[in-house]
């Protein structure tokens, strides 16, 4: 493949001056790498697309979803395929055969034993995160990289992007975000924090979405419509990136109740999302909180014939029967549709916790 980087700035200004031309010029299949830099491309790539249906003549990479970018008003719909590229996933680093979360679907729980008790079992990966780059570096060196990574996302992706003003306030928002992850998301009360309108708040909200930033996840209830008028939940898509955001090492994560089972939560939500996103099930994610708020279930997948798998997260090393009884009354509602739950927990191994129950180590997503 011919590569073209639009981050060269002559080239970058060819493609922008004359898309049509610049896209003639080029030798096929060619890779066009940050194609959110000069969106008018995309509308040529369209017209020859359209002209000549041979597959694979462009492949178009970015950091940014063009499928949400507000600046891109046509995203080749029906003459692509798109593949989101997260940060990895512990699984992928640790080369792990099989996807849990088409285990999970088929009631195949990995059998765990000897797995690190307590929150050494996952205070290290979760700093480190999944970004290649970062996740290599010593501590002091990561957080350089984080620090000049937020940068760049406001300066060049965010106005790549977007025509928003007061760009200079995302930073804040992604910081109460961070502080707020794992919880429910309400932009009005988040607004009133930053002295920003609601609306502005879900705007820009909504740019660190497309930017694969954070990730917004809906509610779950048995109706289907009714999902749309529940509170959604929001995650940073990076454990590593959050723990930056809140200023939190690996021993604070350790030793600190108040950034532990938030960050533990926002750690297990965000892998089980990136196995999701490759799997076979493709299943949907949600969690679950009962109107009351009594019973709240923190990941719900849910694939396309309507069968459920469900977990808890919890930072201790043992599992007691009000850790699981939201699984359990949901298991009691849905059925033989509900295939599967567990606690994921930081104890030692595996335990079975009655009919399609278990108990299981944080590693049992990558093992």
């Amino acid at each position: 493949m011919q590569y073209v980087s639009l981050d060269d700035r002559t080239l970058r200004a060819a493609a922008d001056a004359d898309p049509k031309g610049f896209l003639s010029g080029l030798r096929r299949p060619t890779l066009i790498d940050e194609i959110q830099r000069v969106p008018d491309l995309l509308l040529e790539i369209k017209g020859i697309v359209d002209t000549d249906r041979s597959p694979g003549q462009f492949l178009l990479t970015g950091s940014a979803n063009i499928l949400t970018a507000p600046k891109i008003k046509d995203a080749l719909t029906g003459r692509a395929e798109y593949l989101t590229l997260w940060p990895l996933a512990q699984a992928e680093i640790a080369a792990a055969r099989a996807n849990f979360v088409d285990a999970a679907f088929a009631g195949a729980f990995p059998h765990v034993t000897g797995a690190p008790v307590g929150r050494a079992a996952f205070a290290g990966l979760a700093a480190s995160g999944g970004y290649p780059e970062a996740r290599l570096r010593e501590p002091d060196r990561r957080r350089v990289w984080f620090r000049d990574y937020i940068r760049s996302v406001v300066d060049r992706d965010l106005r790549d992007i977007s025509d928003a003003t007061k760009l200079d306030q995302i930073p804040r928002l992604l910081r109460l975000i961070a502080s707020q992850a794992a919880n429910l998301w309400v932009p009005s009360s988040v607004g009133s924090k930053l002295k920003l309108d609601s609306k502005t708040v879900a705007s820009y909200t909504q740019l660190l979405e497309t930017l694969f930033i954070v990730r917004r996840v809906r509610a779950w209830a048995p109706g289907i419509g009714s999902r749309e008028i529940q509170h959604e939940k929001i995650y940073v898509t990076d454990t590593g990136l959050m723990a930056h955001l809140v200023g939190a090492d690996e021993e604070r994560i350790r030793r600190d109740d108040q950034v532990t089972g938030r960050i533990l939560e926002n750690f297990v939500a965000m892998e089980i999302m990136r196995l999701a996103d490759a799997s076979a099930a493709q299943p949907r994610q949600y969690h679950y909180r009962q109107e009351s708020g009594r019973d709240e279930v923190d990941v719900v997948l849910e694939n396309d014939t309507g069968e459920l798998v469900a977990f808890e997260v919890k930072a201790s090393a043992t599992v007691v029967p009000s850790d699981y009884r939201a699984l359990e009354k949901l298991r009691q509602a849905r059925g033989s549709d509900f295939r599967a739950g567990a606690v994921f927990f930081t104890g030692p191994g595996t335990v079975p916790l009655g009919d399609r129950l278990w108990a299981l180590p944080i590693s049992a997503l990558w093992s």
